[in-house]
């Protein structure tokens, strides 16, 4: 099976031609990813600068981490629920779409520097919680996170001008 007929089947859904066909849905599932990203970027920019060493009102990175995390992982499933559901509504389209495809590979990329982050500085953060600044690996670290996680945002709006409409 080749991918254009899977992504042809995945055009054919249901639930893709219920998306595409009634004229709030979009809209609405669009409102939602940009929400839930919204908050994605903002605990993940309050972390962050905290990594790169911008001081926070608790001193303490772990603090912060653990307390945000959970926020940051529920809006991340929101967003990738909601994004999941416009790609279906357009799937050939989003697939052949340039700046689709890096937004993907961008989501990737800030997902490995995280699993790099938390395999390593973060493994050693009693050694450096309080410290301003953090070692060079955590400033490392939030500074890739913030420039990728804003690439996402800057190539999601983009996607909406260059998206090829099918329906």
């Amino acid at each position: 099976m080749s991918l254009e007929t899977t992504l042809q089947q995945i055009y054919d859904l249901p639930i893709s031609a219920s998306i595409r066909e009634n004229v709030n849905a979009f809209p609405l599932i669009e409102s939602l990813h940009v929400l839930a990203i919204t908050l994605v970027f903002g605990t993940i920019l309050i972390v962050d600068l905290r990594l790169v060493g911008v001081a926070a009102h608790r001193r303490s990175a772990d603090r912060l981490i653990r307390e945000l995390l959970p926020y940051t992982w529920v809006a991340f499933a929101l967003a990738v629920i909601s994004g999941v559901l416009m790609f279906v509504s357009n799937a050939p389209a989003y697939a052949a779409n340039l700046e689709f495809q890096l937004k993907l590979v961008a989501i990737a990329l800030a997902g490995v520097n995280m699993a790099i982050f938390h395999s390593t500085a973060h493994r050693r953060i009693a050694d450096w919680d309080t410290d301003l600044p953090p070692p060079a690996a955590s400033r490392v670290s939030g500074f890739l996170s913030l420039a990728l996680w804003t690439v996402v945002i800057v190539l999601g709006r983009w996607i909406g001008f260059t998206l090829d409409v099918l329906f």
